[in-house]
């Protein structure tokens, strides 16, 4: 798993992803260690295409499409709430299951 592999501190209990078009979520740890959370470069033996989210975006089969992030910018693992575009307009923060 990508966190683990950079060493971040799983004991957070956020991890908030910005991307390139201004859109924000984030997620609870659990659900970013979940096995089918995945960051996905790429669609087959292609790159990801601009138009499904390049240069990467987070694949999290377990919550609605909001909370599937594209044009990925930056990640931030934090104890800090970081709530997010659709979130900070009143939909619901988990978004899934």
């Amino acid at each position: 798993m990508f966190l683990q592999r950079v060493g971040a501190d799983l004991r957070a209990k956020y991890v908030s992803f910005r991307c390139f078009d201004d859109y924000s979520t984030s997620i609870d740890m659990a659900t970013a260690l979940h096995p089918q959370t995945i960051l996905v470069l790429d669609y087959g033996d292609h790159a990801l295409a601009p138009a499904y989210g390049a240069p990467m975006k987070v694949r999290i089969p377990t919550k609605l499409g909001y909370k599937n992030p594209k044009y990925l910018a930056s990640i931030e693992v934090t104890d800090r709430f970081p709530g997010g575009y659709w979130e900070d307009q009143g939909y619901d923060w988990f978004g899934g299951s």
